[in-house]
């Protein structure tokens, strides 16, 4: 009789996150980036109906990278527990860290269970604040890992190198000053900046077409604040600061 394999669970750890990895490098970044009325979300998608950025509830914004099927599970699974506690409660009790802690127990327990494969997805969360020094960006990782930035978060296969390009074009010697120089910028200037950030990996060009853009506007009147920006819309943003 053979004596089944062993394989050490650091070992089975790490392979099992480069398997997440190699999922996740498949699909293009998304960059989430404060400005000074709200939060924008960009990303390549060339899909008019498979959406990377949604809205979760009034002021809670979403996007994934990965598999597309596994991040729409998440999504709609965040949208039920917002209704459910927004119902039971006050939607003003709504807000994005018990979102993002529910997820992170969801995707941790997927990566460490054995027999289950780990969910091959990266996530943004973002919360609308009252006024800028009060809005939240959350990025998930596919082991539950869970980090937070006030200024700008960037997910998806190249992530890194988008990053480091975003927060080179925005300048500024420390994070506090690179935090300040989003409040202040317009939704126009911090698209362009999204956008060139994009398109630096590759030295490319990106269709107006093929990005998909959403934004939570502070200004809106309405109580739900996530809209999304059309192709014609964003193509003329485009167009006037180029």
């Amino acid at each position: 009789m053979s004596m089944p394999f062993y394989v050490s669970p650091e070992q089975q750890m790490k392979d099992r996150a480069e398997f997440a990895r190699q999922g996740i490098a498949r699909g293009r970044s998304v960059v989430a980036v404060r400005y000074a009325d709200g939060l924008l979300f960009v990303a390549e998608n060339l899909s008019a109906t498979l959406h990377k950025v949604s809205e979760i509830y009034d002021r809670i914004g979403f996007a994934g990278v990965g598999r597309y099927h596994e991040f729409e599970a998440l999504r709609v699974s965040g949208i039920r527990q917002a209704d459910l506690r927004g119902y039971t409660y006050d939607r003003e009790d709504v807000a994005a860290r018990a979102l993002v802690n529910s997820y992170a127990q969801l995707l941790g327990g997927m990566f460490a269970a054995v027999g289950e494969k780990p969910l091959e997805v990266d996530l943004v969360v973002g919360e609308l604040g009252k006024d800028a020094a009060d809005d939240r960006l959350y990025r998930l990782g596919f082991d539950g890992s869970v980090s937070d930035d006030p200024t700008l978060v960037v997910i998806g296969g190249a992530a890194d190198e988008v990053e480091k390009a975003l927060r080179r074009d925005l300048g500024g010697s420390t994070s506090d000053e690179t935090a300040q120089r989003t409040a202040s910028d317009d939704l126009a200037t911090t698209l362009v900046r999204a956008v060139a950030a994009l398109a630096s990996v590759g030295g490319r060009r990106i269709d107006p077409a093929a990005l998909e853009v959403g934004v939570l506007d502070r200004t809106r009147p309405q109580r739900r604040k996530f809209r999304r920006l059309g192709a014609g819309e964003v193509a003329e943003i485009l167009g006037e600061q180029r």
